[in-house]
């Protein structure tokens, strides 16, 4: 019996995998199309037309200044580039006073190694420095001198950029894609809060605690992505007037940052409230219903920040600011019936909170703050 039931989940888990595998590689088809014939095409011109012999920097250059990457592609192909080339530099040098051998590649691979973590934290550049070196010492040098090996580098970022700026995706998916699981995540923290609080149970208040906490890697992953799209809407010209969007999203990302940690200071202060029994029926139910509200306009957000179209966008986010100004206005502990001490602080708590949504949804601060009614 458990034989039958591990062969179960086993297919169940290979199933789940293929499909996922194959929606994963779908998505890729085109960006893969892109690397492959910027890889060959740079090799090509290395090889045809400079006369360069197994110019492989010319295409793993490219591939890496391409790739699947969420860093902008024009650091990656400078990273790529001086790496090579400074690389070639210290084996060189390390090469003429130090001479050949195993002992000598780990000495020049060690100190290129540090050499390109303190000039630069990028990984990219660490890698092509220390290969580089370490090839100039194990490797004789390639038809040329050693500094083809660089020239084909450059080679291939600069085709790498001609692809990006040629061809380039629509910088705006990635972004949209990535607001829309940040807010789907931060509506979920306040339902499971209003959940916490209409079941007396602080451990799902906790749990929305932690769920809040780990939403601080996709904030940091689309200030990653916003970095590299701003890149492409900037060298595409035919992205351009996409710009205003992307700053825009930029913009909205701060404030909604800002409201997922106060949604962790929130869920943590709403524990010790439910613990210690510091709201009466009423407030819950008030409290509750704040939070369930909340949720809905974050959804209407999501929608405006997401949406292709320009009026459908302006349209919910206009929504969404006035739901989410008629629930500040109701943000006092006398409105919401509360009256300890503690059950007020969890209300003054969702205050600022507030501001930062009406903020990221488009309104001025001033006019944010003034929504919420005086203490």
């Amino acid at each position: 019996m458990a034989a039958a039931k591990g062969f179960s989940a086993s297919k169940r888990f290979l199933r789940a995998r293929v499909r996922t595998g194959l929606v994963r590689s779908r998505n890729s088809l085109t960006p893969a199309i892109q690397m492959t014939v910027c890889a060959v095409g740079a090799y090509a011109f290395a090889e045809y037309v400079l006369g360069h012999q197994g110019p492989l920097f010319a295409a793993t250059s490219s591939l890496i200044a391409l790739g699947f990457s969420r860093d902008p592609r024009l650091r990656r192909v400078i990273e790529v580039g001086l790496g090579c080339t400074l690389g070639i530099v210290v084996g060189d040098l390390l090469l003429h006073w130090l001479g050949a051998g195993i002992w000598q590649a780990a000495v020049v691979l060690l100190f290129s190694i540090l050499l390109a973590r303190f000039l630069d934290s990028g990984t990219i550049f660490t890698t092509q420095l220390g290969l580089q070196s370490l090839l100039v010492v194990l490797l004789p040098a390639p038809a040329g001198g050693p500094f083809t090996r660089s020239l084909d580098a450059v080679i291939g970022g600069v085709f790498a950029l001609l692809v990006t700026i040629l061809v380039p995706k629509d910088p705006r998916r990635e972004p949209r894609k990535d607001v829309q699981k940040i807010l789907h995540e931060l509506a979920e923290v306040l339902r499971e809060c209003g959940k916490a609080l209409t079941e007396s149970d602080s451990t799902i208040a906790w749990h929305a605690l932690i769920r809040g906490r780990n939403c601080q890697p996709l904030v940091d992953r689309m200030r990653q992505t916003l970095r590299a799209s701003g890149e492409v809407a900037t060298l595409a010209p035919a992205h351009r007037r996409h710009r205003d969007e992307l700053a825009g999203l930029e913009h909205s990302l701060e404030y909604i940052d800002l409201a997922l940690r106060n949604s962790r200071v929130f869920a943590r202060r709403l524990t010790s409230a439910i613990n210690h029994a510091a709201l009466s029926d009423e407030a819950i139910e008030s409290i509750s219903e704040v939070l369930q509200e909340t949720a809905a306009a974050i959804d209407e957000m999501t929608i405006g920040l997401s949406e292709q179209s320009e009026g459908t966008r302006r349209v919910h986010l206009r929504r969404a600011r006035n739901d989410l100004s008629d629930i500040a206005a109701r943000l006092h502990p006398k409105m919401l019936d509360v009256q300890r001490l503690e059950g007020e602080t969890v209300v003054m708590l969702f205050r600022p909170l507030m501001v930062d949504l009406l903020e990221a949804s488009g309104m001025e601060p001033d006019e944010a703050r003034a929504v919420l009614p005086a203490l």
